[in-house]
C-alpha cells in the first residue's frame, strides 16, 4: 500500500517545476559554464548582475536565473500554475498553515506569489511568464549537453515524511520512495505534478538545502557528448557522478558541479506516471541498485554537499541514514 493517499483534486492546479534562481560569485565564469559548456541559451544579461537562461524547448523567458552575489546560495524555486485564480487559492492555503506569503513583482513574470514552506524554503508561484520565440528547431543553437527543458529539483530534507505529507497536500503525487526498514520512515521520496517521475524530490540529510536541479536531455548520447566536452575543456574536475542509470526512476544520468559548486543533473529515459492509480514503488535503503542500477555507489559528496537557501536555518535529519557510498 502507498504510504500516503494522493490528493487527486487539490484546490489549485500546480503544473510543473518551472525555474530556479541561484547566486553565483563570478557571473562571467558562470556564463561560460552554462552557455558555452552546458549549452543553455542566454535570454538576457542585465547591467545589475543577472543572467537569464533557458533550454531549447522552453518558451518562457527563463528556467534559470543566475545572480551575482556572495556567498553562492539558492534564492528561490519556482512553479507554474494554471491561472491567476490558483495563486489566490494557494495564498489562502499557505496562510491557513501559518506560513509567510506575499505577492511580488518579478522581472518577465506576471503576478507572482512568494511563499515559504514549513522549513523556510523560498518558493514562488506564477501563471504567466514572458514568452519568447521557439528555438527547438534552431539546430545551430544546440550545444553542450543539448538541454531541452527543466525537469525537477531535489532538496535535502531533515524530515522526509513531513515534507512528503506537506507537498502531497499541495497535490504532488508520490511515485517512488526509499524506506528505512528499522524505523519505518522514508529516507527519500520522489513526487510529481507533470506526469513523469518527479518535479520535486526529498533526500534525507541536513536541510533544507538544494541538492540539485535537473534538465531533461535528448538521449544518453547527449550526456556522453557533454562528458567529452568537459573532459577536454578544463572542466574534468566538475564531473561528480556518472554516467549511469538510476534504479529509482530508471533515468540515465550525469551529475556535474558548476563553478560555485551548485549541482546540476542531466537526465533522460524515465517513465510516465499520469494514471491516477499509479502505485508508488518502494525501495530498500540497503539495495545498491536504487542508486545505480549497474551497482556503482554514489560518492560521499552526493550525500553530504548541497546549496544553502538564503537566510534559512539548516537542521539535522531525524533519520540517521546509512547510504551506500563509494570509498
Amino acid at each position: 500500500m502507498p504510504p500516503i493517499e494522493p490528493v487527486l483534486y487539490p484546490r489549485f492546479n500546480i503544473l510543473r517545476t518551472s525555474h530556479i534562481e541561484l547566486t553565483v560569485e563570478d557571473l562571467a565564469a558562470s556564463r561560460r559554464f552554462y552557455a558555452d559548456i552546458l549549452g543553455m541559451v542566454v535570454s538576457e544579461e542585465t547591467t545589475c548582475g543577472r543572467l537569464y537562461l533557458r533550454a531549447m524547448e522552453e518558451r518562457g523567458h527563463h528556467s534559470l536565473c543566475l545572480r551575482q552575489g556572495t556567498p553562492a546560495k539558492c534564492s528561490v524555486i519556482g512553479f507554474k500554475v494554471f491561472d491567476n485564480q490558483d495563486l489566490d487559492r494557494l495564498d489562502k492555503f499557505f496562510v491557513g498553515h501559518g506560513l509567510s506569503t506575499g505577492f511580488a513583482k518579478r522581472p518577465h513574470m506576471g503576478r507572482v506569489l512568494r511563499v515559504t514552506d514549513p522549513w523556510g524554503v523560498p518558493l514562488e508561484f506564477y501563471a504567466s511568464m514572458e514568452r519568447l520565440r521557439p528555438i527547438h528547431q534552431q539546430y545551430r543553437l544546440y550545444g553542450g549537453v543539448k538541454p531541452l527543458r527543466i525537469d525537477h529539483v531535489n532538496l535535502f530534507s531533515p524530515d522526509v515524511d513531513a515534507a512528503v505529507a506537506f507537498y502531497n497536500s499541495l497535490g504532488f503525487r508520490l511515485t517512488e520512495y526509499t524506506e528505512d526498514e528499522e524505523t519505518g520512515r522514508m529516507w527519500a521520496a520522489w513526487l510529481q505534478r507533470k506526469g513523469t517521475v518527479h518535479d520535486i524530490a526529498f533526500t534525507n540529510g541536513k536541510g533544507p538545502r538544494l541538492h540539485h536541479l535537473a534538465y531533461w536531455v535528448m538521449s544518453p548520447m547527449s550526456i556522453i557528448d557533454l562528458l567529452d566536452l568537459m573532459s577536454t575543456s578544463g572542466y574534468l574536475a566538475h564531473i561528480e557522478r556518472g554516467p549511469g542509470r538510476h534504479g529509482i526512476s530508471n533515468a540515465f544520468f550525469l551529475y556535474v558541479r558548476d563553478p560555485d559548486n551548485h549541482r546540476i543533473e542531466f537526465y533522460c529515459s524515465d517513465y510516465q506516471t499520469v494514471d491516477p492509480d499509479h502505485e508508488p514503488i518502494k525501495w530498500d535503503l540497503h539495495d545498491p541498485t536504487r542508486q545505480t542500477l549497474w551497482g556503482a555507489p554514489a560518492p560521499r559528496s552526493w550525500f553530504e554537499e548541497g546549496t544553502a537557501f538564503e537566510n534559512v536555518e539548516v537542521l539535522k535529519p531525524v533519520v540517521a541514514g546509512t547510504p551506500i557510498v563509494a570509498p
